[in-house]
């Protein structure tokens, strides 16, 4: 009598996800308890944190140059009113280029953080995010600088010119333009993350119009955040964007909002 062959029943436990699983596979079903994911998240953070610090460390050779070029519209030379300002201003603007220069590698992290989560289709619409994000966040910077920046200084520096003399500090200067500019960057993500969010069926148009009252309340908080000083002119100059970009983003929602779940 011929021996058959032993054959061992499938296993039923999921393997861990390996990297190109986690790129271009289907959702891991693999159980992961509260703490694991806290580990991941960890993981992530502590990779983003070091890209963080060594992007710092490449924009420092070239901070002394992106300050000459920060100063250009005000001018002149900035004051400094204690002995560590400088210190503190020069390292301020180096982060800003830091997080600049980083920011396509931590929202790559994101991306990898929550990927094993999703469908292969779902991952398709954030690898489109993911250069329209960094596309986006630049371009914030540049409409903020080239537009806002100019329009704001402008104005501050003219407002009763005949009662005040303009001299401001390097401390209140650069950091009016490093929070415009860094904030301005990531409100201009706005639309990309609605177009994910639609795309994946969980923000439809339908709630953005009905909720723009509570949407320019937080707008409006944002705004007042994002704004280092506290007249209304630069609020409403951080304002007039974000109410643009939000809706920017309705249009975004009804165009990418799937048709079976409008029906």
């Amino acid at each position: 009598m011929s021996k058959q062959p032993v054959t061992r029943p499938p296993t039923t436990t999921p393997q861990r996800y390996r990297a190109w699983n986690t790129i271009a596979g289907n959702a891991d079903e693999t159980p992961m308890s509260l703490l694991d994911h806290l580990n991941e998240l960890r993981k992530r953070l502590f990779k983003s944190l070091i890209a963080l610090v060594v992007g710092v460390l490449l924009s420092a050779a070239f901070t002394d140059q992106i300050l000459r070029y920060l100063i250009k519209p005000y001018g002149s030379e900035l004051q400094v009113l204690g002995p560590t300002e400088s210190v503190v201003m020069y390292f301020r603007v180096a982060l800003l280029a830091g997080a600049i220069v980083t920011i396509p590698y931590i929202t790559y992290q994101l991306f990898m953080f929550i990927a094993p989560g999703l469908e292969r289709k779902e991952k398709r619409w954030i690898y489109l995010a993911l250069p329209a994000t960094t596309s986006l966040f630049l371009g914030g910077v540049a409409f903020a600088w080239f537009i806002m920046v100019p329009t704001a200084l402008g104005f501050l520096r003219d407002f009763e010119s005949g009662i005040f003399r303009p001299e401001w500090t390097a401390e209140r200067y650069i950091a009016f333009l490093t929070s415009l500019l860094f904030w301005i960057g990531v409100a201009f993500e706005m639309p990309v993350v609605v177009f994910v969010l639609s795309r994946l069926g969980i923000l439809g148009p339908e709630a953005l119009r009905r909720n723009w009252r509570l949407a320019v309340v937080i707008i409006t908080i944002i705004s007042a955040m994002i704004t280092p000083t506290v007249d209304p002119f630069n609020m409403l100059l951080v304002i007039a964007p974000l109410l643009g970009l939000y809706l920017i983003s309705i249009l975004v929602a009804m165009i990418a909002y799937p048709r079976v779940l409008r029906r």
